[in-house]
């Protein structure tokens, strides 16, 4: 159960890094909003898997699926420049992000 909050809050990492840029500075009240909410939830479901995942490898595998989920809306909803150099990058996080949960020695 613990994977599954950490997923849900690295997506989350996402949607509030996403909102962040929509609020515009905070002067938007419905992005700024979603901000608040996601952040909050991200950084909650965070903390409870931790309570079962080591420190090294959640928070990095958070990091991971935010900066994932990030690049992608960047790309997709902000035009944002997609090369080679910048899949390859991609890639190696998802490579990093699959090592670490592999290598993980669950307590």
């Amino acid at each position: 159960m613990s994977w599954i909050i950490l997923i849900i809050s690295g997506v989350l990492e996402s949607v509030w890094a996403a909102a962040l840029t929509r609020s515009e500075g905070f002067s938007k009240l419905g992005p700024s909003i979603v901000f608040g909410v996601a952040l909050v939830a991200s950084m909650a479901g965070l903390g409870l898997a931790l309570r079962s995942i080591p420190l090294g490898t959640g928070y990095a595998i958070w990091v991971g699926i935010g900066v994932l989920g990030t690049v992608i809306y960047g790309i997709v909803a902000l035009d944002e420049p997609l090369s080679i150099a910048r899949v390859v990058c991609v890639v190696a996080i998802v490579g990093g992000i699959v090592g670490l949960k592999l290598t993980a020695a669950d307590h």
